[in-house]
């Protein structure tokens, strides 16, 4: 890395460190992960700079931040609705049926699938991935995201359908 982008990443994390955690934190509501989170989004933004010059490098900090704080918000909701499918409701007896669904086979593959989801999402190219979880995890129109994004409509439809068919191919290797 050369020595003016260090210098700039360097400047944004002395005038922005505490902020992008404290903005991280208000998503997450863990101040831990916050910080996790918001030294991911350096690592991932020293890496995008890398490859191209960026107009607005703050704004780039903050959408990244925001990004993997969402992607941690829909790991843990995915997590915990697998969980909350997986257990018995309150008052009901677990079978023989219900036990054979607990297998540690079963629960592998789970978490199997679950990890093929995190790369799967990952994998996506940013806008793909902002588009998908503004929609999919926020429940945005389409006409939301694409002023959100400052997109037209149709390139939000391009987005998600390439997300969708990334997920796919990632999610069912075999289709």
């Amino acid at each position: 890395m050369n020595k003016a982008r260090k210098t700039l990443l360097e400047q944004l994390f002395a005038d922005h460190g505490q902020a992008v955690v404290r903005f991280v934190t208000r998503i997450v509501r863990n101040s831990e992960d916050a910080e996790d989170i918001a030294q991911h989004a350096y690592l991932r933004l020293q890496r995008l700079s890398s490859e191209k010059e960026l107009d607005n490098p703050r704004a780039y900090l903050y959408q990244i931040a925001n990004n993997l704080a969402v992607d941690q918000l829909r790991r843990g909701k995915l997590h915990m609705e697998y969980v909350s499918q997986q257990l018995p409701a309150e008052g009901e007896t677990v079978d023989e049926s219900h036990a054979h669904h607990q297998s540690p086979e079963r629960v592998l593959a789970a978490r199997q699938q679950l990890q093929s989801i995190h790369d799967a999402m990952d994998s996506l190219p940013v806008k793909c991935r902002q588009a998908f979880l503004l929609h999919r995890v926020r429940g945005f129109s389409y006409t939301e995201i694409a002023q959100e994004m400052n997109v037209s409509v149709s390139s939000v439809e391009k987005y998600i359908l390439q997300a969708l068919k990334i997920c796919r191919r990632k999610v069912e290797p075999d289709r």
